[in-house]
């Protein structure tokens, strides 16, 4: 394994599969309220989801990083680690942090079942952090989702709709349909034509895939050089089947300061 220029770990961490990663604290401080989630037993656990939370919010304009900003009555990121831990099907979650907060990450990502959370080095492009927390994956993992901590308001549903999909044995794609008049402009602003938005899709996360397929449309990318905005582009590149379920207006990423008044107003609703 690559250890793709880390340093090497700092105190509380630990290497693994040549990289660093970050496991829970023996304890949190005493001001720490955020409750602890508990997974219901007797499933069968085989999914790794990996939460991408690597980004420096330079849109935000915030000192904070964005993921760790308050937002629908908890930090951002808890909401996605909190979806993920009550699944009683999920048998790791990987948090890819920047590497200036993954050394020593904030006490309340820990409010989470520690035994199951491993706190990894994002990398310098999106999918280098996939791939980080794709090799922190254990061995009993055969389904992998990948979701984007910007996306706090996940639904259940949305979370079992792509983890069903992928049993079968494609690629799976939480998306809404254009609902939306799509222009085309050239580099001038002038209209070139109009698009048909019939057979075109929104993607949000979270995506899952069967573990192989994800492992190898990742190492054939870094092999050739190419990056991709999702993960469903780099598994239809190699001609995996790949599939869209539909998503959740409630899944709006988070990418600007006016959107934390607006995932603010969308919690409360009924999903």
């Amino acid at each position: 394994m690559h250890d793709h220029g880390r340093p090497p770990a700092s105190p509380g961490t630990e290497a693994h599969d040549g990289h660093e990663v970050t496991r829970a604290p023996g304890h949190l401080p005493r001001e720490t309220t955020l409750p602890e989630l508990r997974p219901a037993a007797g499933a069968v656990r085989d999914v790794g989801v990996i939460i991408v939370a690597a980004g420096s919010g330079t849109r935000i304009g915030s000192a904070e990083l964005k993921q760790f900003r308050w937002v629908a009555g908890k930090p951002m990121l808890l909401h996605s680690l909190q979806a993920f831990h009550r699944r009683a099907d999920v048998a790791q979650v990987v948090a890819v942090l920047p590497r200036s907060a993954a050394g020593d990450p904030p006490p309340w990502i820990f409010q989470c079942d520690v035994d199951r959370l491993l706190v990894s080095v994002g990398g310098r492009a999106r999918g280098d952090s996939v791939w980080n927390g794709i090799e922190d994956l254990e061995p009993e993992v055969e389904i992998v989702v990948v979701h984007d901590a910007a996306r706090p308001l996940v639904t259940d549903a949305t979370i079992d709709a792509v983890i069903r999909q992928a049993r079968l044995g494609t690629g799976a794609v939480a998306a809404l349909p254009v609902v939306d008049t799509l222009k085309e402009v050239d580099e001038h602003g002038r209209i070139v034509r109009t698009v048909a938005r019939d057979a075109l899709w929104r993607a949000q996360t979270p995506q899952a895939f069967p573990r192989d397929m994800l492992e190898r449309a990742h190492l054939e990318a870094r092999r050739a050089g190419i990056s991709a905005t999702d993960d469903a582009a780099l598994c239809e590149r190699l001609g995996f089947e790949v599939v869209v379920v539909r998503g959740s207006e409630r899944a709006l990423k988070v990418t600007e300061e006016g959107d934390f008044a607006r995932a603010d107003a969308i919690a409360p609703l009924p999903e």
